[in-house]
């Protein structure tokens, strides 16, 4: 199907966790070792794939908007002599999205693209497979046309990886951060201290909790990746090149933390002037 084969990758970031494999008990850590071993040769699909397979299966009618079964396709990466997967969980993050549809489009849009009694189909799915599966929980977050503040915290502006392939090599630039999971907890405590300290709880502050509770279920020497995804196409290359939204964050945050009101207002309107552009063009034509 060229036509799906050719679909870049939408308009999405990223937030994941890579786990050690020995977080994993057997026989899902045999299966990954197995797993890492094929991928770090170069053999393991992307989120490329990924995405084409679910594109796949909104053809047929009725499409399918949550796989029959569940992935057994991981992001692999190796650091400090530690191999790490990222389950993709492609079913669960599937049951996930289906949640949010209804503050991303229309209802009229939705019914027409997604019929009630389809997604009526999945949801009914989805609460068996949960009553056998309570303690289930994503690896990769993600968000379209943003990248929600509470995800920078995570992480410091050295952390920042940026690849700026151009477009007569085929590839996009890639643009992301990467820290070691006791880094990603130890920001959250310290940014939740100085905001609660400083302004009235609101959206970031709740947004911080949800994170930190989510990366509390993970093992300690786990990677977390924060990974700009599809948005590298809407970025104009200038502006991906200098986009420094972590360290606006971090200098937000430590402008609070010193009572310098001034200096995070600053901080916070280039952020928010960054982002903007972009989710303008989430409703351009």
């Amino acid at each position: 199907m060229p036509a799906v084969s050719s679909v870049l990758v939408p308009y999405a970031s990223y937030l994941r966790v890579y786990e050690p494999l020995a977080a994993f008990p057997e026989p899902e850590r045999a299966h990954w070792a197995r797993y890492a071993e094929r991928a770090l040769r170069g053999g393991a699909p992307t989120a490329q794939d990924e995405l084409r397979r679910a594109l796949a299966d909104l053809v047929p009618t009725p499409p399918v908007p949550v796989p029959v079964h569940e992935s057994g396709d991981a992001f692999v990466v190796e650091a400090g002599g530690s191999v790490c997967v990222c389950p993709w969980r492609t079913r669960l993050r599937a049951w996930l999205a289906l949640e949010e549809l209804d503050q991303l489009l229309p209802r009229t849009v939705l019914d027409a693209a997604l019929p009630p009694v389809v997604r009526g189909q999945a949801e009914a799915d989805r609460e068996r497979w949960r009553a056998r599966n309570p303690d289930a929980r994503p690896w990769i977050r993600s968000a379209v046309w943003q990248v929600p503040v509470r995800w920078f915290v995570l992480f410091a502006d050295e952390e920042r990886e940026y690849v700026p392939v151009g477009a007569a090599s085929g590839k996009a630039p890639v643009l992301r951060y990467r820290t070691p999971m006791v880094e990603a907890r130890r920001r959250v405590a310290r940014s939740l201290r100085t905001l609660r300290e400083s302004i009235d709880e609101g959206p970031l502050t709740e947004g911080l909790v949800d994170v930190g509770r989510w990366l509390e279920e993970f093992h300690p020497r786990s990677l977390v990746e924060l990974d700009y995804g599809g948005l590298v196409h809407a970025l104009p290359a200038e502006l991906l090149a200098g986009d420094r939204s972590v360290a606006d964050v971090t200098a937000g945050i430590a402008a609070l933390r010193d009572g310098d009101e001034a200096a995070a207002e600053k901080a916070y309107g280039r952020l928010a002037e960054r982002w903007r552009a972009v989710r303008d063009r989430q409703f351009a034509n």
